[in-house]
């Protein structure tokens, strides 16, 4: 039995494949933060001590930068309480004939994107997750990209607006198109929008019903309902993600780029919006340009890459 984890910020996640990598349990819970990484080992230590038997291979898809090579964590930019971690001993001490593979979440929601996902046949493909953070993953022919310890392929923190010695702070991508940076701007748009706006509604419905957070998801509906303001927001976030995915392009030219994480959820207007943008972006030698698909594995995509991490041990 292989286990494949996800460990994010919001959610933990594992589970189990029988020998031809189907999935054949699942375990999900909500992340408190509050507990820190205590809290989150202690689910996880819990969860295995369920399973029917010791896992062969565990595979981890971490939500920060670690070193892949030894298992141990850099940092987490949402709990507290991993930087230095060694969390690879740390599972070999509960399932000792497991071997143990951890990497960064992206870099494994590519691989599994990559592997079983909607990039299967390419050769060259770079993922990118529109979440809490903006992060990327590059597979070559099967197999992860890596550079430099601690990390590589951060998309997000590429700068839109750079630091100046006046004291400006700058713009990142992560600031700008994560998750919460676009709930940030739904929430400042609102007072503005008219009474009929359908994304207005939407929200404030949300609101009203003690759902606060997470405006983003109610751009797709908002989109279909004809809204200009939900129009136009998609088309800056794609329009944004274009200019940072150019910079892929350039740099290692993959033949398919993956949109994936919680606001791709918007789905394919926020794919075209993507698509329409990049040539603007790419010099005219390298057109016509990767094709922009969505991701297909939804939640899985990092357990499944999880798996993939430990499909050839």
């Amino acid at each position: 039995m292989h286990v494949g984890i996800e460990i994010g910020g919001t959610k933990l996640q594992l589970v189990t494949s029988d020998a031809s990598g189907q999935i054949t349990q699942r375990f999900r819970y909500v992340i408190d933060p509050a507990r820190g990484a205590a809290g989150i080992l202690n689910q996880l230590e819990q969860t295995l001590h369920q399973l029917p038997q010791s896992p062969e291979a565990i595979g981890v898809g971490f939500g920060g930068p670690v070193d892949w090579q030894t298992g141990r964590i850099a940092a987490s930019h949402q709990v507290e309480g991993w930087a230095g971690f060694d969390l690879s001993t740390w599972l070999t001490e509960r399932a000792p004939a497991a071997q143990v593979r951890i990497d960064n979440d992206a870099n494994v929601a590519a691989l599994g994107e990559a592997r079983r996902g909607v990039a299967t046949g390419f050769e060259r493909v770079f993922y990118v997750t529109l979440g809490s953070g903006v992060g990327g993953g590059m597979v070559v022919n099967g197999q992860l990209y890596h550079g430099a310890l601690p990390g590589e392929a951060e998309i997000g923190h590429l700068w839109l607006v750079p630091p100046d010695s006046s004291g400006s702070p700058g713009q990142t991508i992560e600031q700008t198109i994560s998750g919460w940076a676009v709930d940030q701007q739904i929430r400042e748009l609102l007072p503005q929008l008219p009474a009929d706006s359908v994304l207005k509604q939407l929200v404030t419905e949300s609101q009203a019903a003690g759902s606060a957070g997470g405006e983003a998801r109610f751009l797709h509906p908002a989109y279909e309902a004809s809204d200009p303001v939900a129009r136009m927001l998609i088309e800056q976030i794609g329009s944004v993600l274009a200019l940072g995915l150019s910079h892929v392009v350039h740099l290692f030219h993959p033949e398919a780029l993956v949109l994936g994480g919680g606001l791709s959820l918007i789905g394919e207007p926020l794919r075209a919006a993507v698509r329409q943008a990049l040539p603007r972006f790419v010099m005219k030698s390298f057109h016509p340009v990767p094709i922009v698909l969505l991701a297909k594995l939804g939640e899985d995509t990092v357990p499944m890459g999880a798996l993939s991490l430990v499909s050839t041990l």
